[in-house]
């Protein structure tokens, strides 16, 4: 693990950590953070991708890079006791490190790349959810809110995604369970299930992409920054209100009646 300062500390500011935070969405909801304020960790497997986040910040909260490989249980420990030593309590845990996996039909699916895709953004989000929670429990006062990102394929699958969409599925379960376990610690679970934002992963909806009867197709696209606005009006929220499912989507996509 790895860390480095980027940008001093704002007196006051509410701390959050978002994973996956070196490229797309992840960077998309740190800026929007920052800029309005909060002091933000960002943690991801790649130092470069995050320095480059934290460079784009310029102005609001501190920024905090952490190199993090959320699949590795050491790892997580590392980043919530670096938190808990920066800033003395969490705020806000943005759990959206994910991997789609390779687009292949089921029979031809590697266990490999079976257990990576699982890894990654199941095992991986529940690792970082109980770091938080543990975080969030203990500090004085207790609380806090944790942000799962899930997928509209958390309702709908895509042609050749059973790993992912599995994880996605199984994501829901986790934001309910966490919701419950953590109500009476004054810790908020929301999920907010995102189609169609424009990022390197979705850089091929672009081009065309296969459809549920066969067919390729170029998919409408949204702005990453319209899901950094959403996620950042879920953590502005009171503790005593919580956005438990949210669905931001570009608005043509092929999602309602989907297959």
């Amino acid at each position: 693990m790895t860390e480095t300062d980027s940008t001093p500390a704002t007196p006051g500011a509410k701390a959050a950590v978002v994973t996956g935070a070196g490229t797309g969405i992840g960077r998309a909801v740190a800026l929007e953070l920052a800029h309005a304020g909060w002091s933000v960790v960002l943690a991801g497997r790649r130092l470069p991708p995050l320095e480059e986040t934290a460079r784009l910040v310029r102005e609001g909260g501190r920024t905090l890079a952490v190199r993090t490989d959320v699949t590795r249980p050491e790892d997580v420990d590392a980043l919530f006791r670096v938190v808990g030593e920066h800033f003395g309590r969490l705020d806000l845990l943005f759990n959206n490190a994910g991997s789609f996996g390779p687009a292949v039909p089921l029979d031809e699916l590697a266990h490999e790349d079976w257990r990576a895709v699982v890894d990654t953004n199941l095992t991986g989000a529940f690792l970082c959810a109980q770091g938080a929670y543990r975080l969030m429990k203990e500090q004085d006062p207790p609380g806090g809110r944790i942000i799962n990102n899930g997928s509209v394929s958390a309702h709908v699958p895509r042609p050749d995604s059973i790993a992912y969409t599995a994880t996605k599925h199984a994501m829901t379960g986790l934001t309910k369970s966490l919701s419950l376990d953590g109500r009476a610690y004054g810790i908020a679970c929301g999920q907010i299930d995102i189609g169609n934002a424009a990022t390197e992963m979705t850089e091929r909806m672009r081009t065309g992409i296969r459809q549920a009867d066969g067919t390729m197709a170029v998919e409408p696209m949204m702005d990453a920054t319209d899901v950094a606005r959403t996620v950042l009006h879920m953590a502005s929220l009171p503790l005593e209100a919580n956005v438990q499912f949210a669905t931001v989507m570009a608005t043509a996509m092929p999602f309602i009646g989907r297959g």
